[in-house]
């Protein structure tokens, strides 16, 4: 089970209004309101997030927040796999779920298709990965070259979607050892929800930030919202401004968490071989949805610019940001 340490998300994204002086405040709980603006800022599922509503009705925007607040304490108790009272802590523990509640059953569905997309790039079952390698490097003196081969073999038995048995009756492991992480789709799914119960609310201009960032129109001024991404490597550097309206941004690299000084081993990892990828410093991907963009992006640092641009051309939809290991930026669209 992961520990606070890993609070560290993968995501170095910059979001951006400074036109309007709308910079981002120091991390605090509750709302806070003034001229138009309810923001507040606080952690969702292990990353810091944010959600900034524009509404000429303060009371209005309060209510709707406190509904979206009440519903992201709930799916907390669903999908966090930093609380060890949560449905997917209990998957994880027991193997098995019976009636899993409706939000977690679509996660892996969803997950399903991201894998078929991706051709098995994308992969929650990848947390016995994460299990090997955080008791290797948590030994003293650890072999900085990462955990032994044969245990990196006998931790693959326990990856892959096929065994896993997803019903809305009941979710099942069908191997033993099996764990599932949906830190690379859980934050951009939150995130999608959040916006819809606010547009429902007729909130028409938001920028919401889960660890992904998606906007609900235009910013109040009329312009996009803009979001940063940077080199995570060389923070100043050819920085790139993107526009977001109606539209989400994720970022994923292995720049976030490293078992090892090196950052050869981090926390993303391929299903295929159990090594972390080293093709990118970041890949960042546009698209409508922020599930697809979390899912997407994570599944991006696997995969060549080519099969990246298939993917692309396949949703019809979405571009992709890529700042390669040697400190090139490469963009693929549609």
């Amino acid at each position: 089970m992961p520990t606070d340490r890993n609070l560290t998300r993968r995501r170095f994204l910059g979001i951006s209004a400074a036109a309007a002086g709308l910079g981002l405040l120091p991390l605090a709980g509750p709302a806070r309101a003034e001229a138009g603006l309810v923001e507040w800022q606080g952690i969702a599922l292990g990353a810091n997030a944010s959600i900034r509503i524009h509404h000429h009705d303060i009371a209005v925007a309060e209510q709707a927040l406190r509904l979206v607040l009440q519903d992201m304490r709930r799916l907390e108790s669903v999908l966090s796999l930093y609380r060890p009272d949560s449905a997917l802590s209990l998957l994880n523990r027991q193997g098995s779920l019976v009636a899993p509640a409706p939000e977690l059953v679509d996660l892996l569905q969803a997950s399903r298709q991201y894998a078929a997309l991706t051709d098995g790039a994308f992969d929650p079952t990848i947390q016995p990965l994460w299990a090997l390698y955080s008791r290797h490097f948590a030994q003293p003196q650890a072999a900085q070259g990462g955990p032994p081969a044969t245990d990196i073999a006998a931790a693959l038995q326990a990856v892959g979607l096929d065994h896993l048995l997803v019903s809305r009756d009941r979710i099942a492991f069908r191997r033993p050892g099996m764990a599932i992480s949906l830190n690379g789709i859980a934050q951009g799914y939150v995130t999608d929800r959040v916006v819809k119960q606010l547009h429902r609310h007729g909130i028409a201009h938001t920028l919401v930030d889960m660890g992904e960032s998606r906007a609900l129109g235009h910013h109040p001024d009329g312009r996009p919202w803009r979001a940063m991404i940077a080199d995570p490597l060389e923070p100043g550097r050819d920085e790139l401004i993107v526009p977001l309206a109606d539209a989400a941004l994720a970022t994923s690299g292995g720049y976030g968490f490293r078992f090892d000084a090196a950052g050869r081993f981090h926390h993303i990892f391929n299903p295929q071989s159990g090594y972390s990828p080293q093709r990118y410093r970041s890949v960042s991907v546009v698209m409508p949805t922020a599930m697809a963009a979390d899912a997407l992006s994570t599944a991006f640092t696997l995969m060549a610019p080519e099969a990246i641009g298939g993917v692309l051309r396949r949703q019809g939809a979405g571009r992709a940001h890529l700042i390669t290991a040697e400190g090139q930026t490469v963009t693929i669209s549609t």
